[in-house]
């Protein structure tokens, strides 16, 4: 049978009798405890890439004892089941006891049950035994003898128990191991949680930030170079900017589930809240990059070296440069930039000097915003920084100068630009481009008026996609541009 919760009939008679044996991964919590300590120990020590592979020859126990030596998880903001919860509360509500037993590292296994609160006894890994499957089985039957408990699992691994319990209990297991249960001979409860839904996945991709691929245009449109081939080619190139940037959201996701975990919207991202396992992400994280490689390519082996070239500096910035001071906001100025010398590579466009200077100053400017917000958001909440980077609450007045200077920095490249010989040649009306300056100005001097008070989004650019004001002052300049083209 499948039930969302617990129900309980002669269940007062199985708890007072039979010991709950509880699993961690997949049962107790939405996620994979051996992921779960990979990402924080890599996000806090690269070598983790490294020390991992060697402790695995080893085995798995002792994979599990480095990577808790080098990353500690926020147990607390773990994505637990409720239902499981629920159950095993009912378990001892009833007079029965329960017990956590798991292959995760023993230190981690007492962690959690000293949080949940629920569990009599605890027994993990130790280094040398990974206690799963026949050896999980073994444990409990010299334990509890056979038929002496019932087991509350959630995959095919945990088969080897099942078939030494008196009771099985599945959690969201598939219809083929539910079969395999059923087929035992044992009392079977199944129950099922909240599944992954399609809108998670989406989400983990970030379509939103899509937005910022669209520089790749920037340099044909500059160039006012409107051919099939550079649209076709601008084209492949913003596609594998999608697909690439997308890969690195998910792996930035996974380094991040302990500060994304403690921050009040951030949590809500699919995998920190559990939305999708975090076993899932690395597969992700590799389809999506091969996919955008495959793209990358296609076009030409330049625009190639370029997406790897970005990739490898926005892993970097994920494993650590993010939590450099200024070197983070420099990192996210150069990788806006980037999209734009990504799109001249694309179409063998010959980027504008003057381009590139305002694209520099302007997302440097956009990038203190970030950062500004971070510390706004961090000041209303009394906290003394922005978790998991480098400032502190009183370097406000000073980003938010920076952010000024940078952005008014930029228009003056422009207004420099507009005087120049190449304007004069691309445009019939070059003097209705000087009402671009003040447009820009005004959004400019907005944008960091609306953080300094508290109404900045997480990332300035899909701010201004959803403001309307920021969407007029686009209309406004294009319109500007296109007037001084044709008029």
């Amino acid at each position: 049978m499948t039930a969302p919760a617990p129900s309980f009939g002669n269940e007062s008679t199985w708890a007072q009798s039979t010991t709950l044996v509880v699993d961690l991964d997949g049962t107790l919590i939405a996620s994979d405890m051996l992921h779960e300590t990979f990402w924080a120990a890599l996000s806090q020590n690269w070598s983790t890439l490294f020390a991992a592979p060697i402790a695995l020859i080893k085995g798995r126990a002792a994979l599990k004892s480095i990577l808790q030596d080098m990353g500690q998880v926020a147990v607390d903001a773990l994505p637990y089941n409720q239902e499981v919860i629920d159950y095993i509360q009912s378990w001892r509500d009833s007079g029965g006891q329960a017990v956590l037993v798991t292959a995760t590292d023993q230190r981690v296994a007492n962690q959690i049950a000293a949080h949940v609160r629920l569990f009599d006894e605890v027994y993990g890994s130790d280094g040398d035994v990974n206690l799963k499957g026949d050896n999980k089985a073994k444990f409990l039957e010299q334990k509890y003898g056979t038929n002496g408990f019932a087991y509350l699992g959630d995959s095919s691994a945990d088969l080897a128990v099942w078939s030494r319990a008196a009771k099985a209990i599945t959690v969201n297991a598939s219809d083929s191991t539910r079969s395999k249960v059923d087929s035992l001979g044992c009392e079977a409860e199944h129950l099922t949680t909240p599944g992954v839904s399609r809108k998670a996945y989406l989400k983990a991709l970030r379509p939103h930030q899509w937005l910022k691929n669209i520089l790749v245009f920037l340099p044909i449109i500059a160039a006012h170079s409107f051919t099939p081939g550079a649209l076709g080619s601008s084209l492949l190139a913003f596609l594998s900017f999608c697909l690439i940037a997308s890969s690195v959201y998910v792996i930035n996701d996974l380094l991040d589930l302990k500060a994304d975990r403690a921050h009040p919207r951030k949590r809500n991202r699919p995998f920190a809240s559990g939305a999708i396992p975090v076993s899932q992400g690395i597969w992700m994280a590799f389809g999506l990059l091969f996919s955008g490689f495959s793209l990358a390519a296609m076009i030409n082996l330049a625009f190639f070296g370029v997406m790897l070239l970005y990739f490898g500096i926005t892993t970097a910035y994920s494993i650590r440069l993010k939590r450099e001071l200024i070197v983070d906001v420099c990192t996210l100025a150069g990788l806006y930039t980037i999209r734009i010398i990504a799109g001249g590579v694309a179409t063998g466009t010959v980027l504008s000097v003057w381009l590139l200077a305002f694209s520099i100053f302007l997302f440097f400017s956009l990038a203190v915003v970030k950062r500004q917000a971070e510390l706004v958001d961090s000041a209303k909440r009394g906290k003394l920084g922005a978790s998991g980077r480098g400032y502190h609450v009183e370097d406000l007045p000073v980003m938010t100068q920076m952010a000024i200077a940078a952005g008014y920095l930029s228009v003056l490249v422009l207004a420099l630009y507009l005087n120049s010989p190449t304007v004069v040649s691309l445009y019939a009306w070059p003097v209705v481009l000087w009402g671009i300056c003040p447009v820009l100005l005004y959004w400019i001097s907005r944008i960091i008026m609306k953080t300094h008070r508290g109404h900045m989004h997480d990332d300035p650019i899909v701010f201004a996609a959803r403001d309307r004001n920021s969407q007029l002052c686009l209309l406004l300049i294009t319109a500007l541009a296109l007037g001084g083209a044709v008029l």
